[in-house]
């Protein structure tokens, strides 16, 4: 099982928050969108940090959620084999992405970058896409009238003030 995370963490969240930023920091670097590193004293940076923990906090927790519930992985080649309705789920149906979206930002504060903030953009609108055209119907078709009692009472994307309870 530690494998297949792994493989599932570098391919996609790897590339996402890594590979792709760097190419962006690169590509922008010498351009009218070159990047600045914020410095301690820019409440940027303290941004930045926020969100990072936040990112982490809601990236560890769902990474032990796929594996302990779900007894999968995060990647479409290696999907749960039981509903996740437990932890950061019971708020929004996709603390994953949401954290990924946490640490672009942080990554785009961090590095007064309007590309990296430009990447975060387009990363929400192509998942917004994805969940809404086939990841939501793959998730129906497995789990059923469980998913989409779940479905109906936790939001895509801005969280819930209460944890939804399936009992």
């Amino acid at each position: 099982m530690a494998f297949r995370l792994l493989k599932s963490l570098l391919i996609l969240p790897g590339n996402v928050l890594g590979t792709v930023p760097a190419v962006i920091l690169w590509g922008s670097a010498g351009s009218a969108f070159e990047w600045r590193l914020a410095t301690t004293r820019e409440i940027g940076f303290w941004a930045a940090v926020g969100l990072a923990c936040v990112a982490l906090a809601l990236a560890i927790s769902t990474m032990k959620l796929f594996v302990r519930v779900g007894e999968g992985t995060p990647a479409p080649w290696d999907p749960p084999k039981h509903l996740i309705v437990e932890g950061p789920y019971r708020y929004v149906r996709n603390p994953m992405i949401s954290g990924v979206l946490f640490g672009l930002a942080a990554e785009a504060l961090l590095f007064h970058s309007w590309p990296l903030a430009a990447w975060l953009g387009m990363f929400f609108v192509a998942n917004n896409f994805y969940f809404s055209l086939v990841e939501e119907k793959k998730l129906l078709a497995r789990f059923g009238d469980q998913y989409a009692l779940y479905k109906a009472n936790v939001p895509r994307w801005l969280p819930r003030l209460k944890p939804w309870s399936p009992r």
